[in-house]
């Protein structure tokens, strides 16, 4: 459930990173002075990779690094966009022209293969920029300014502050321009349905109450921690004045402006939007649609193969469920069980801060009961700490139910497990243990911690992804956490399947949008019937494909992957299998695409069989 978005929501690749200038062949002579074939290659994609980091201020705060560019935003402008498609087209020649794939060692290769599908990946997205939607009640694009402020730009200094408060006043050129890209994309009739506009105009609403902004009792979020910031510096009280009223300025002025531009915009399309309409009704929607499955899967499998699978898997998964519900007795059938599941006192915490803080107690210690014996499950841990938190209740309305953020590079930040704890009513006990597992250990921390962490690896390939993998990692957790002696009670078994299942009916369901064209009516009547969600999570689920398309299908397609090769290193290997070995061959090498992490792994069964 990473949003690399989040930024995250789930993490792009550096690939994918802003260019501000005009495109350029980064470090001309490199290919021409290296010693040999492998470091000419990485001379050159690690250039790229400085490049690109050194144009993106965003990225720069989100991994804890001073590139010397943070009172500025990253440009996500259409023209920026444009450059970049071009400077990947240079790049994608200049390594096809000048690199000889065969001279290359085997990690060489490796590296030669993962950065030139990364640029070609890059190009092909391209071509659909105006489908995409500029701004959406689920990605975050207009919260996530906020959330790296807050949680990203550090204020160690005077120059760190002063960087703080210019950041504030260039939001509004930043903001300004989403809402010119709104308007473009209204007209090119690639706008999000009619349910993303009430949630969106909610948040930024929200996003302009508090003060200075106004006379509300709470303080605004970033001017509280500006001042929290600032508290924990040693200063002088005249600069702490100034900087608060260089602030005070900021949020009043241009941050409130932009805001109030890009809200206008909003309401002005809000009207005219229709609610039941996947991508296959934009332009060229439904070879949109086709490269979005191509994109989040890593997978040659058309969207009807993907559905039909779907279909299977929530058929094996039900009949798994049946068995727990006859082992406790329950009278009734998988429907009714169900509702239980949804209406059972014993599956929720109190709705108020009490309750809060007992999930977020209980995530703690299911996170320290994993790290207490992984050493039976991996050769490698990662060194970063995990830090469980609740989602911040200003940005609550545009987040998924739970996500994870990656530690930063220096290790001053750690990896972050966050749960979206606005309503502790839909907050399942059964299932958030699995998902506690999913999105932080053994799951996302344990693959994306260790990622970056390695030594040896061209950065593109730390810092990158692929959704497919990093989900498929995730998902299989789930599993591996029963494995590992967990889910004691039958009914938080239960909730693992309940997860199993929510991934199998996404199956079905965003090709059911999107490819077989269900209304939102359809795609949430056939959850309810199929899972034990409650309504609230489903009604977010389903839009959230609506506006994401395809991005939900990468979980289920990488736990597949990822538990077919353990089934064929088993059986080729018998009682020379160690399950530490195979996490090391599918952790081992970063984020792959699916093929070459089948390669990958077969490799290891064929060493480990002579």
């Amino acid at each position: 459930m990473m949003i690399i978005r989040h930024c995250i929501v789930l993490v792009a690749t550096l690939l994918l990173l802003s260019c501000s200038q005009s495109p350029t062949v980064p470090k001309s002579d490199a290919l021409a002075d290296s010693p040999s074939e492998d470091q000419r290659l990485l001379d050159f994609i690690d250039g790229v990779f400085d490049r690109e980091l050194a144009k993106n201020p965003n990225w720069q705060s989100q991994l804890g690094i001073d590139g010397g560019a943070q009172s500025e935003w990253t440009d996500q402008s259409d023209s920026r966009a444009r450059r970049d498609r071009l400077q990947a087209q240079l790049d994608l020649t200049e390594i096809t022209t000048k690199i000889d794939r065969s001279e290359l060692s085997a990690e060489g290769q490796l590296n030669y293969d993962l950065f030139r599908r990364e640029l070609t990946e890059k190009i092909a997205d391209a071509r659909f920029r105006r489908q995409s939607y500029v701004v959406d009640q689920f990605r975050g694009q207009y919260t996530s300014p906020l959330t790296l402020l807050q949680n990203n730009h550090n204020i160690a200094d005077v120059v760190g502050a002063e960087a703080y408060v210019t950041r504030l006043r260039g939001l509004e050129p930043v903001l300004t321009d989403m809402a010119a890209r709104m308007a473009d994309r209204a007209a090119f009739s690639a706008n999000p349905p009619a349910f993303a506009f009430a949630p969106m105009i909610s948040d930024i609403r929200s996003i302009l109450s508090g003060k200075p902004l106004d006379n509300s009792e709470n303080d605004h979020p970033l001017w509280s921690d500006f001042n929290a910031k600032l508290d924990d510096l040693a200063m002088d009280p005249a600069d702490k004045r100034a900087l608060l009223r260089a602030a005070e300025e900021a949020l009043k002025g241009p941050f409130r402006s932009g805001y109030q531009r890009l809200l206008a915009e909003i309401e002005r399309q809000q009207p005219d939007q229709e609610m039941n309409k996947g991508v296959w009704s934009l332009p060229d929607g439904e070879a949109f649609y086709e490269r979005r499955v191509k994109a989040s899967t890593t997978l040659d499998l058309s969207p009807e193969e993907i559905h039909r699978l779907g279909l299977s898997e929530v058929a094996r998964i039900h009949t798994e469920m049946q068995e727990i519900m006859n082992a406790v007795e329950f009278s009734g059938d998988l429907q009714e069980f169900f509702a239980f599941i949804r209406t059972d006192p014993n599956n929720f915490y109190p709705n108020s801060d009490d309750g809060r803080e007992q999930f977020l107690a209980d995530a703690r210690t299911q996170t320290a009961e994993i790290f207490a014996v992984a050493d039976q499950y991996f050769h490698t841990l990662p060194k970063a700490s995990l830090d469980v938190r609740r989602v911040e209740p200003w940005r609550e309305n545009s987040t998924s139910i739970a996500f994870y953020n990656r530690p930063s590079q220096d290790g001053s930040r750690p990896g972050v497990y966050y749960a979206n704890l606005a309503d502790m009513t839909g907050v399942q006990k059964y299932v958030f243990q699995a998902i506690t597992y999913h999105e932080g250990v053994p799951g996302h921390h344990f693959q994306l911690a260790q990622a970056q962490e390695m030594e040896g690896l061209p950065q593109f390939r730390k810092f990158g992804g692929q959704g497919a993998y990093i989900e498929g990692w995730a998902l299989y957790a789930e599993q591996l956490a029963k494995e590992m002696g967990f889910y004691k009670e039958p009914l938080y078994d239960f909730g693992r399947l309940q997860n199993e299942l929510w991934r199998s009916v996404r199956l079905v369901v965003d090709t059911g949008i999107h490819y077989k064209r269900w209304s939102r009516e359809q795609a949430i009547d056939y959850f309810v019937t199929n899972t034990p969600l409650s309504q609230q999570d489903i009604v977010t689920e389903v839009e959230r494909y609506f506006v994401n398309p395809g991005q939900a299908l990468s979980y289920k397609m990488g736990m597949i992957t990822i538990l077919g090769l353990r089934e064929e290193a088993k059986k080729a290997l018998k009682e020379n299998f160690d399950i530490r070995d195979f996490h090391q061959a599918i952790l081992g090498a970063g984020s792959l695409p699916l093929p070459i992490l089948e390669q990958r792994v077969r490799a290891y069964i064929a060493n480990a069989a002579d």
